[in-house]
């Protein structure tokens, strides 16, 4: 492919909302137009890097016994209605009516659809177990959209549904795509953990998220570095060591304007870990106060799966007045008609700091069981940097990491809800059991960048790549010579089926360079009378330093790499 026609356009300019390496390069590089907030075109480089993911994808797919099916973008809110998701998914959910009146929606995922596709075919335990997967456009209304492709409102998605007669098929089966993706981040050149992760608004009772760790990484991840432990923070646990001892009896102590964990501790010389943190929040117009150890933090994600809710919001000043407690100095002792959520952490803790609802005073020796209680024993605690691996006790550390792929359990919340069953062998009717799977392929794409790329140079993988290699002429109009020897290698790798981006036109070297930079090729061939003169043309790979190699054997290296 020649540059010189070829569809694309580069910018030295910095969009001033790109925050992220990938959303810049992919921008600067001619990958990507941004039209909207969240919604991008697609340039021809990126269609090719695009495609080639999607191939590995399908490979890996079909090494699976997965059947490629292709569904609507567009569905009528009465297939949602039946598992509850249209009026139970919020505003990023995208509604709207058809010119006869009917509701229809955007889909951001199809379960719905694919377990209305598994009903119309699916009718005995022999035609099971199943896969469909569909590589397609989605929409959400995503309220914050970040990076670029990272976090994007329309993008494409490879999900994968599987249907079984029972748990003992989806476990077998999910250990194969969790395989399965292994190989695809691989193959596209992409380090991932597999976490374990918060089944969230898909439902189930299991499932993994595959993420990248790059520091710019939205999502925490808690990894032990001794044993096999990962988790997603939402999910993350830690072995912690907690103080019991004899119980004392209470006692009132005055602490004058000290409301917060670290002025009470330093007041009455203690440590946060002797203390009682009560966090009080308005859930359905109820209080709910959830106690938990002074130096730990409240995981939200654990408390509002807890809680079935979708957001958490503090108690006003108001409604914690109306039930007797003081801000500032709050205790669950002695609350009545509050709801009262304790942390594994206070419960097996003894002799506790904690307020009194009373301002400037705090209690001594608050203990759970004796001074209140509650059946409601929780972990809603998030994991710390350093605290210890839940199975072997080592260090625990906190790593930042971008989803790039996710599979669920998924059990019969859908086949259930959708009355998609089959017939087993003594003729009863059974409630289809399903896995879901779903990988992002534009935030893949971007993703790769994100961990390979130097700040102003992306270096794709060279399964990925738009061009194995670019092949840089530097000349002026007047240079035949190098122009021949140029076009001339070009037809070589050419023909001996090598995808080679040539560029050709008369340009500057720096011009030249600059772009090949931000096309990122992973070898890149450069040839001009400085390289000729030192005998040869230089060639780097992956983002090295160039060497000079020799005219007569650049083919051969090109294909070594290649091949390496």
């Amino acid at each position: 492919m020649l540059l010189s026609k070829y569809f694309f356009k580069t910018i030295k300019e910095i969009p001033n909302d790109a925050e992220l390496k990938s959303h810049r390069l992919l921008i600067r590089g001619g990958y990507i137009k941004q039209v909207s907030a969240g919604i991008f075109s697609y340039m021809p480089m990126a269609v090719r890097v695009f495609r080639k993911i999607e191939n590995i994808i399908r490979e890996e797919m079909n090494a699976v016994d997965g059947f490629e099916v292709n569904m609507p973008v567009a569905l009528p809110a009465a297939l949602w209605s039946e598992t509850g998701r249209y009026e139970a998914v919020g505003d990023e959910l995208l509604k709207f009516e058809d010119r006869t009146g009917r509701k229809m929606l955007l889909a951001m995922t199809h379960e719905e659809a694919v377990t209305d596709l598994a009903r119309y075919v699916v009718n005995s335990y022999k035609q099971l177990p199943l896969m469909l997967y569909q590589i397609q456009t989605k929409f959400r209304d995503e309220p914050r959209v970040r990076g670029g492709l990272i976090r994007a409102r329309e993008f494409v998605m490879k999900d994968a549904y599987s249907f079984h007669t029972d748990e003992e098929s989806l476990n077998g089966y999910y250990d194969r795509v969790h395989k399965a993706y292994e190989n695809i981040f691989r193959r596209c050149g992409l380090s991932v953990v597999s976490v374990a992760s918060d089944v969230g608004m898909m439902g189930g009772s299991g499932a993994h998220e595959f993420m990248a760790l790059v520091d710019s990484g939205e999502d925490t991840i808690i990894l032990c570095n001794k044993c096999d432990y990962k988790a997603n923070k939402e999910v993350a646990k830690a072995k912690r060591d907690y103080l019991k001892e004899e119980t004392l009896p209470p006692e009132m102590v005055v602490t004058p304007n000290k409301a917060t964990i670290e002025e009470v501790s330093s007041y009455l010389n203690i440590t946060p870990s002797q203390t009682l943190k009560a966090v009080v929040y308005s859930v359905d117009n109820k209080i709910v106060l959830c106690a938990i150890r002074g130096d730990l933090e409240i995981n939200e994600t654990k408390l509002k799966n807890y809680l079935k809710v979708k957001n958490l919001v503090f108690a006003s000043d108001e409604e914690l007045a109306k039930n007797g407690i003081v801000k500032g100095f709050t205790t669950p002792v002695g609350l009545s008609n509050v709801r009262i959520i304790v942390d594994e952490s206070v419960a097996l803790s003894s002799n506790l700091v904690a307020g009194s609802n009373k301002k400037d005073y705090h209690t001594k020796n608050i203990n759970f069981g004796r001074d209140f209680t509650t059946k409601e024993i929780v972990d809603i605690s998030s994991v710390k940097d350093g605290e210890k691996c839940p199975l072997c006790g080592a260090p625990l550390s906190v790593e930042r990491g971008i989803e790039v792929g996710n599979i669920f359990k998924l059990g019969t919340k859908y086949s259930k809800a959708m009355k998609s069953k089959y017939l087993d062998e003594q003729g009863k009717d059974n409630d289809i059991v399903m896995g879901c799977y779903g990988i992002g392929v534009g935030r893949l794409m971007a993703s790769v960048v994100e961990a390979t790329a130097h700040e102003k140079q992306i270096i794709w993988p060279i399964p990925i790549a738009p061009f194995a290699v670019e092949l840089v002429g530097i000349f002026k109009d007047t240079d035949a010579d190098i122009m021949k020897l140029c076009l001339d290698l070009y037809k070589e790798l050419s023909d001996k089926g090598i995808e080679v981006l040539y560029d050709d036109r008369i340009a500057s070297a720096g011009i030249k360079l600059n772009d090949a930079d931000l096309i990122g090729s992973p070898i890149r061939i450069n040839i001009g009378s400085r390289s000729l003169a030192n005998g040869g043309a230089e060639i780097s790979i992956n983002g090295g330093e160039p060497t000079i190699v020799a005219l007569n054997k650049i083919a051969n290296v090109v294909s070594y790499n290649l091949k390496s």
